[in-house]
Order: C-alpha cells, then structure tokens, then sequence
C-alpha cells in the first residue's frame, strides 16, 4: 500500500510544535504594505546601498576605528519583536543569539529587519538592515560572503566564530530572498520540501512520512530485542553490520549492543578487524550485514588470523552487489590500470589508490599491475598528498569512485589557490605550489559511481541551497560535484559543512551539538543537518545526537536542554510522483528541478530509477536493505542444527581459494590495505612500498 501525504498534512508535520518548546516557522504571507527606503530616497535595487553601508566601515583607517563603527550601525535597527522572532529567521550557527527577517513591499524589493544580542553581532544586522532593504531578492541572492572580509575588521578584533556567524546570517538572509523570489502569488513562500526528524533531549519528532518510518524503529520493541541477545548469546555469534542498514534493523542491533558486547555497527574498513576480535573473545560465527565484499574480507581477514573455523554468513542467499566495487572489476577499469603500466614502462613512477569499498581479488590484481595502496573516504586526501611528497613526480591513477575522484581534483585545484598555511593546514609537506603542481599527474576512473550517491545531483542541490542555505551541509566523499562543492563551501565560508566519511559526518554533527551546547543560549537553538549520504546513517546520528542532550539535560541544574538538532534527508526528484492525477504532469515536474519538488507531494513509494524504496524516496541502497531483521532473524535461527546450516551453504561469503604455493589471493588483496594501515600508524608510507614504486619505473 502507498501513502500520500497532502499538502495540508505535510504543512502540519513541518509546522508542529518542537519537542524542546522553541518557536516553530510560522505559515504568514511575506508580503508587507511597506514603502522601502532605498526606494522612498529614489534608490535603485543594486548593490550601492550595501556597498555604501560597506564603505561606511571599511574606509576608516584604524582596525579599531573600524570595530566601532560597525558597532554603531545596530543603534538604528529596530527591533524585531519577539513574537516575529521563530525558527525559519533564527541565524544559524551564530555565537549569540540573532534573527534577520525579510519581507516583500508592493513594488516587489526587500525590507530587511533584524535582532541581535550582542553588540557587535547587532551591528552587522543593522548593516545588513541598512544596505539589503530596498534590493530586489535576486539581487542579495547573489550578494558574496565576501562582504564580511570587505569591512577588513581583522581577527584580532572579529575572531573566526563571530565572522563565521556574520557570513551565515547573511546567508540566512540569501536563503529568505530566494524563497521570497520563488512564492507563489498568494504571497505563500514554499515549505521546505524534504522530510526531517528533529531530536531533543525528550523525543523525536518526524516531519513526513518518510521521517515517521525513520522514527518508528528509533525504539524497538523491548521483547524483540530480548529474544535477539538471547540468541546470540546462547549461539555464541557476532554481528558486524555497517551503517548503511535500514531504521527496522539499525534500530533493533543498537538496542542490542547495550546487552550483548558483540555488535558492532561501522564504515567498512574496521567491520573484519572487529569480526576477528570477536572470534577470540569466543563467538562461533559471524553474521555480516553488508554487501558482499564486506563480507568477503571479513572471512579473508578470519582466514589470515588463523580463524578458519568460525563461519562466516551473509544475510541473502542471492548476490548482496555493489556498483561501485563491480565497476573495478571490468575490462574497463583494467584498461585504466594499463595505462598506469604504460606510464611506468616510459620510466615514470606511478601508484593506484583504490578505495576500499572493493573486492580482495580486485585489490591483489590491480596490485600486480602497478603498486596500490587502500583509501578511505576520510584518508584520501592525505594519501594522495602523502605519496605525491615521499615519492617526488608520482602520478597517481585514483579509482573506481568517479565522483570522489572528480571531488578530489577539485579540491587539489581550491588548494591550488589557498595561502600556503591554508595548505599546510591540510598537509604540512605541501603548500600551494607543490599542490598545483600534482594536478597534471592526477588521474582518476571516468565510469565508477555508487548508485546511492548519484541521487545527490544538481535538482537536489537546488533544493538544498533554496531551502536550507543556511544550515549545515555534510556530504560523503562518494557524492556528485555539485553536492561536494556546497558542503566545502559551506565549510570554508562558514565553517558549517564537512565532506569525508560516514564517520566523519558523525563527529561533525556531535561536534556542533557540543558547541551549542557551550553557548548556552537562553531561548536555545535548533541545528539543521542535511544528510548528504545514505540514510542507513540516520539511526546512529540520531541515537548518538539524543544521547547527549539526554546527558545535557541530566547534568543540568535546571533539568532542562533547549538545543535541539534536525537530520534533513534529501529526496531525489526520480523518486516524485505527482498525485494529481495528470499523468504528463509527473515527468514534466521532475526535470524542473527544486521547483518541481515545491510543487509535489512526497510519495514514500519510487517513481523509477535505482535506490528507490518502498519506504521513501530518499537515498537508501538496495542492496544493503537485502540485510533486514527478518533476513538477520532467519539465519541466526538456523544456526547450531547440522540441517539449518546446511541450508545456509548458499550464504556463505565467496571464499578465496588458498594457493598452492606462494601468498593466496587473500593475502595478496591485504597487502594495500596494509600499506594504508602503515601510513595511518606511522604517517608516513613504509620504505617498502615507496621503494616497489620507484623500482617498477626503472
């Protein structure tokens, strides 16, 4: 059965009353019967009144000077009064607390009002007030974050969290005019079109439907969760699950990792080593929850440490693929290789650096062609910086991920133009020379994508910026340019974004939940998150994000936590379906982007298109949903009877034939993992590894 969700309803889910009491967006026409003043002095909607207010500030000569007078530019503002004061013009991320406000007069241009705390946030929105009133929305859409180094405060007088602060309620503002430019004519301004869970200290909160099935299994069943550690227990197996699992099940295993030490939810990379850990604190088997290559390495890393015993079960009888990792196995990404190994018959050096989300076979044979070393989302930067300084002219070929490959020669070539202690910042052997240098000999696979990350194009982007503009972007490394670029502008304009892994984008989010809760501010804070990655990662951020307000609360003298934090889940436009009843109208609707999403009703249910599930639209992997509670139910019960095994041999992970003499293909797929595990313990790339580049190139 698919759902609908009406207008009407979806307006009620979004605009409910928050858990933590603060003040939810009101639904009012933004449209005022106010005369603006750029107008009423015979001023023309352009840039002149900011640039004045600027110039007002900028052209004193002392820094101090300069301070002051942008302290004065709060003694005209007026105001806004409280009860105006609600989430959708609450500034984001600001060290104190502020609003900035934007309505439309009748001639179509912006009033700007505004409020602010602290004295010297209060000056920058009455400047804001002051040069943004009277411009038309598209003109202060496009107003650059430049604006706040134009006014050359310093940092000795504006440190880097209040500027941050100034940029992000100026990108607030930004984020108001393009919704006030794309209203309709009622004056009605769209709701944020994607589903949300808003987590405080005394609940969560869903908004969609999408999100309601998200939340449901946030707190499983207590008798299910007894009767799974029962099980386990008494079988003696470990779970080793990646984060990438659907809510149902997410939900039921973190329920049981607080009674049983053997569960453990990661990124892949860590998921074998804790398998073999579990192994000698006595398990009997291993059930995997991921797709087929996660569970191929952890009976490969069992297999080395000497644990061939322990059985080792998928969660499917039928193939549990990966697109990504079958992109590396084709005759074209061994064509790629070979133009490595042609560089390195011209006496080049070179070095492949393959990401981990790859078979063990695929590793050993692309380590037999030229020299590899393994990377993760959140080391891959440092990986290439690092053999490009310890192995001088290296050209490095990076695959099979096209989108992180793209992403990683953008940011090569960002850092390109960054001051050198930008650069050292990143890796202290480089500066912006050397970096620049690199580019040329950087390659990356042109045909590799994960199909969960593609989702995160260009339509939804829009959306992003037109909606949430202001709050904080994460993305994974694997995500389309478009979404990569966002989040890094996000993080160094405003310091609200982070790019990397999964585990990456949880420690941001616990990392901003920690400095709001530092600020303390009185009438609290709602942190928006957009979730730019599978939404298998929503149960952990969400259970970790409650655990500390929960603690927050606790520690409280008041017994009390106003902060509260939004995970935003992105939907893709295939995944729309109009309900209006117009057939033509649902295509139509799709290629018009984040307009189209504005004027649709979100079906949990797919339109088309891969990634697609019957509980939403949103970015969710097939293949990695092959590993249900019902899937993880059924193995574990045929575990210990000599009849249920024997109908689990079909789940079984592919198992590497041992060689007949010399290393097996296990051991040979192991050994780029271990040239990245060198360089993680030592930072630095064994001599071996350095010297097996060098060597080929002769």
């Amino acid at each position: 059965v698919t759902r609908t969700m009406s207008h009407a309803s979806a307006a009620s889910a979004r605009t409910a009353a928050p858990v933590a009491g603060l003040r939810a967006p009101r639904r009012v026409s933004r449209r005022v019967n106010v005369v603006p003043r750029a107008v009423a002095a015979g001023g023309t909607a352009n840039l002149s009144s900011l640039d004045d207010a600027i110039e007002s500030v900028a052209s004193l000569p002392d820094a101090t000077d300069r301070l002051k007078a942008l302290i004065a530019c709060g003694s005209d503002l007026v105001d806004l009064p409280d009860d105006q004061k609600a989430l959708n013009n609450r500034v984001m991320g600001c060290a104190s607390e502020a609003w900035i406000d934007l309505t439309l007069a009748q001639d179509g241009t912006v009033v700007v009002r505004g409020a602010a705390e602290a004295q010297i946030t209060r000056g920058f929105c009455g400047l804001l007030c002051k040069g943004l009133t009277g411009l038309t929305p598209d003109t202060i859409a496009e107003v650059p974050v430049s604006v706040v180094d134009s006014l050359q405060i310093g940092a000795a007088n504006l440190p880097t969290s209040r500027a941050n602060g100034f940029r992000n309620m100026l990108e607030t503002a930004k984020k108001q005019a393009r919704r006030l430019r794309d209203e309709d004519g009622d004056g009605e301004s769209a709701s944020a079109p994607f589903p949300s869970l808003v987590v405080s200290a005394d609940g969560v909160a869903a908004n969609g439907v999408f999100a309601e099935t998200q939340a449901a299994y946030l707190e499983p069943d207590e008798t299910l969760v007894d009767d799974l550690v029962h099980t386990l227990r008494t079988k003696k197996i470990g779970i080793v699950a990646h984060f990438y699992m659907d809510a149902q099940v997410q939900g039921a295993l973190m329920a049981a990792r607080e009674k049983y030490e053997h569960v453990f939810i990661s990124d892949s990379l860590v998921m074998a080593d804790a398998a073999v850990k579990m192994v000698e604190a006595g398990c009997e088997s291993i059930a995997v929850l991921g797709v087929d290559f996660m569970s191929e390495n952890v009976r490969a890393i069992l297999d080395d440490a000497g644990h061939t015993d322990a059985k080792v079960y998928r969660m499917a009888a039928e193939d549990i693929g990966c697109s990504l990792a079958e992109a590396a196995q084709t005759e074209s990404y061994y064509a790629y290789l070979n133009e490595a190994k042609d560089v390195i018959a011209n006496g080049e050096p070179a070095a492949h650096v393959i990401y981990i989300n790859t078979a063990l076979d695929t590793k050993a044979n692309a380590n037999a062609i030229v020299p590899t070393v393994t990377c993760t989302s959140s080391n891959v930067v440092q990986t290439v910086l690092q053999l490009a300084h310890q192995v001088p002219n290296v050209n490095v070929f990076y695959g099979p991920d096209t989108y992180m490959g793209g992403n990683l020669a953008h940011l090569f070539s960002m850092m390109s133009t960054w001051t050198d202690d930008e650069v050292r910042a990143v890796h202290p052997a480089h500066d912006a020379a050397s970096v620049k240098a690199l580019l040329p000999r950087l390659r990356y696979y042109q045909d590799g994508t994960c199909m969960v990350h593609h989702m995160f194009g260009g339509d939804v982007c829009d959306a992003v910026e037109k909606h949430y503009g202001d709050a904080y972007l994460t993305a994974h490394f694997e995500v389309p340019g478009e979404m990569f670029k966002s989040a890094m502008r996000a993080k160094r304009e405003r310091n609200m974004g982070v790019v990397g892994s999964t585990k990456n984008i949880l420690d941001f989010v616990l990392e901003k939940i920690d400095e709001a809760l530092e600020r303390k501010l009185q009438t609290g804070e709602r942190l928006s998150f957009v979730l730019g990655t599978e939404t298998g990662m929503v149960t952990a951020i969400v259970r970790a994000a409650q655990e500390k307000l929960r603690d927050a609360k606790q520690s409280s003298e008041t017994k009390t936590c106003l902060v509260e934090c939004e995970i935003v889940f992105p939907v893709s436009t295939d995944a729309v379906t109009d309900v209006s009843g117009d057939p033509s109208s649902s295509s139509s609707a799709i290629s018009g982007g984040a307009s189209a999403l504005d004027a649709l009703t979100i079906v949990p249910g797919p339109a088309g298109g891969e990634g697609c599930g019957l509980d939403g639209g949103c970015a969710s992997c097939p293949y990695m949903k092959m590993n249900s509670l019902a899937s993880l139910t059924s193995v574990i019960d045929k575990i210990g009877s000599d009849a249920g095994e024997a109908l689990l041999a079909p789940f079984e992970p592919k198992k590497y034939a041992a060689a007949d003499s010399g290393p097996s293909v296990a051991a040979l797929g192991c050994v780029p993992i271990l040239h990245m595990r060198d360089f993680t313990r030592d930072k630095a790339f064994s001599d071996a590894f350095v010297q097996d580049i060098v060597s080929r190139a002769r």
